[in-house]
């Protein structure tokens, strides 16, 4: 998988709001009611890393989850990063009603 150029990078972050680029890596906080509802989340999210066969960085603190997404093979953002953002997105909002 090939890093994207910044341009690149600029052109397809806007479509993803509630994420920011920090360096080499895409980052977004998600907040729930309370611990349970953040780990089924994170289960959710593991499902979708598999599927995709790209994993996160993951951190937990009670209600929050923050992934981040950075393809480390490539040095960077690929399109694997962006395609993994936007099922997790998809996946997040449904849960919401």
């Amino acid at each position: 998988m090939t890093k994207l150029s910044t341009e690149d990078i600029e052109a397809r972050i806007g479509a993803f709001p509630d994420w920011a680029r920090n360096g080499e890596a895409l980052v977004c906080t998600f907040s729930f009611e309370d611990f349970v509802n953040a780990m089924g989340f994170v289960s959710r999210v593991a499902d979708l890393a598999e599927e995709h066969q790209h994993h996160p960085d993951i951190m937990i603190r009670y209600n929050k989850v923050t992934l981040t997404l950075s393809t480390h093979d490539a040095g960077g953002l690929t399109e694997k990063d962006f395609a993994l953002a936007r099922d997790i997105d998809a996946f997040a909002t449904a849960s919401k009603g």
